[in-house]
């Protein structure tokens, strides 16, 4: 739809050189920062100053300089005003969302989500901040637009949803929020490059780090990006979510993070490629497949019309086998058998992750939630990886589908 290319945004920025010259930045690891005039501290601590005013720092909870270059890369490549890097997803989507909230407010959310996103609003939320959270089809606006309330604040959803992959009409949902006076949160961890959520209506776009933007699953991180003005308020020393709570990052994880952000097009690409070939063959042995880059996903046009295209369709695809042991005995023979790929939880990695996430990362759901959610027992989701040739993982698979009587 949109000429807005994610990597040309982050190429247009300024580059951050080391403190002698280096091509890369430097790592600031000080936990606090030298005035140099007196009269200068007490304007920082009233909000006069700040990184782009006056170039003053306070403290490490508060703005790093290395975190700081880090938010402002993920801000170019969501297209948002601004952004801030965080110790954890959960810590950008509670951050995101408190920031929002008091007690007594109400969020609308979409009722397919990951596990822990789905815990903090049905659970800790509720009990420990009065807090209350309606979950709803995010497919159907009028069902949206009934579940919002007097107090609520947020909509918050997936753009892509974990694990259905079912694709959120962002600028549907962005207007009925919008049309009630409510601000729309995405988490876009699923499609970084692939989905701009702020340019087509969100208000906030929240992400785990951790996942494809590193890419190595060997450090743990988030993200918030949005209005320079909600990334100034997250960091009030009075009121801020971000300042007061702490989760913000350490700057040695911040510079590996942003050391990876060059290539992350590159290797969108490649996990989008294969997975794509993947689903396309195994819809072709009449096996139950979902990737929203097939022609039958229900939202194909839909993200065919949202995307930045040159990304692909993004890297996960998920097979319904249709009973738990017949996943698990599949994913232990992709694994100890094939060498496929590992079970584990988490995505975005370069070797292949298979997981069953109504036994894992969607288990804080009900059996009666995940049926709503619209996730089964038997359904395996897949990060599909980029080491060894294609042609190699695909016979790895096939020979893996065929071992456990999955196809003939």
């Amino acid at each position: 739809m949109s000429p807005f290319d994610p990597m040309e945004s982050l190429a247009s920025m300024r580059h951050e050189f080391g403190e002698h010259g280096g091509v890369n930045m430097s790592i600031e690891t000080s936990t606090t920062f030298t005035v140099l005039d007196a009269e200068v501290m007490p304007e920082i601590f009233s909000g006069q100053r700040s990184p782009e005013q006056g170039g003053c720092y306070l403290y490490g909870r508060h703005f790093n300089p290395t975190v700081y270059v880090l938010g402002r890369e993920l801000a170019a490549l969501e297209g948002a005003e601004a952004g801030y890097a965080t110790a954890s997803g959960m810590g950008a989507v509670m951050g995101s969302v408190l920031q929002h909230c008091t007690h007594g407010d109400h969020i609308v959310a979409s009722k397919t989500l990951y596990g822990g996103t789905f815990a903090l609003l049905k659970e800790f939320l509720p009990k420990r901040c009065g807090i209350r959270t309606t979950f709803v089809d995010v497919g159907d606006l009028e069902e949206v637009s009934s579940a919002i309330e007097e107090r609520t604040r947020v909509l918050y959803l997936e753009s892509v949803a974990n694990p259905t992959l079912t694709v959120a009409d962002i600028p549907a949902l962005a207007n009925v929020a919008h049309d009630r006076g409510i601000q729309l949160v995405v988490d876009n961890t699923f499609s970084p490059l692939i989905l701009s959520p702020i340019l087509l209506g969100a208000d906030v776009v929240v992400h785990s780090l951790t996942k494809f933007i590193n890419g190595a699953s060997d450090l743990i991180g988030g993200a918030i990006c949005g209005r320079k003005s909600f990334i100034t308020e997250l960091m009030d020393l009075h009121e801020g979510c971000l300042m007061l709570l702490g989760p913000t990052m350490d700057p040695k994880r911040a510079f590996e993070v942003s050391m990876r952000i060059p290539h992350l097009g590159l290797r969108i690409k490649e996990h989008s490629r294969r997975a794509l070939v993947f689903a396309e063959r195994l819809s072709e042995l009449g096996l139950d497949v979902t990737y929203p880059g097939l022609v039958d996903h229900p939202q194909h046009e839909l993200m065919s019309r949202l995307m930045n295209r040159e990304y692909g369709f993004g890297g996960l695809l998920c097979l319904d086998v249709h009973e738990a042991a017949k996943a698990d005995a599949l994913m232990e023979t992709l694994q100890n058998r094939d060498r496929f790929g590992y079970m584990a939880v988490s995505l975005g990695y370069h070797h292949t992750l298979i997981s069953r996430p109504a036994a894992s990362t969607s288990s804080e759901l009900t059996e009666e939630e995940q049926r709503a959610a619209g996730i089964p027992p038997g359904l395996i989701r897949i990060s599909v990886g980029y080491t060894g040739s294609m042609e190699q993982r695909w016979q790895q698979l096939e020979d893996a589908l065929r071992v456990t009587g999955l196809i003939a």
